[in-house]
């Protein structure tokens, strides 16, 4: 499944499982994989600084004045949006998680499609010994 993610979508994968969410285990790997579209990430974002100041720049998250914007705590802003959407700076960027839409697709090895498994234990037939 890995194999099939774009690069846009390994590096988020990379970053998700740097936040330690979901990584306690293969079954929690594969369902986070599974569940990319509840993350967003930003990548190369990698302060609070950073953070507050791609918010307010480039996704206008809240209107400033222009002759008030090098007054803006930018640090503090991007502090303030990583609590509350509980993310991480992962070394390839931020890292957050649109919170209760997880699902678990993944509860064992009967889950995993034929085409994607990569290997298969023959099943071998367990004869009866007979009596000698």
């Amino acid at each position: 499944m890995l194999s099939e993610l774009s690069p846009d979508e390994l590096e988020k994968f990379e970053a998700a499982m740097d936040s330690g969410e979901y990584t306690g285990s293969v079954k929690d790997l594969i369902n986070l994989a599974h569940n990319l579209d509840n993350y967003g990430f930003y990548p190369e974002i990698d302060s609070e600084e950073a953070l507050g100041r791609m918010y307010i720049q480039e996704l206008d998250a809240i209107q400033v004045p222009e002759h008030l914007i090098d007054y803006i705590d930018y640090e503090a802003y991007g502090r303030d949006a990583r609590i509350n959407e509980g993310g991480h700076f992962a070394p390839g960027g931020y890292v957050f998680s649109y919170h209760g839409s997880f699902i678990e697709r993944y509860n064992g090895i009967e889950d995993i499609p034929a085409e994607q498994r990569v290997f298969s234990m023959p099943k071998v037939p367990i004869r009866e010994q007979m009596a000698a």
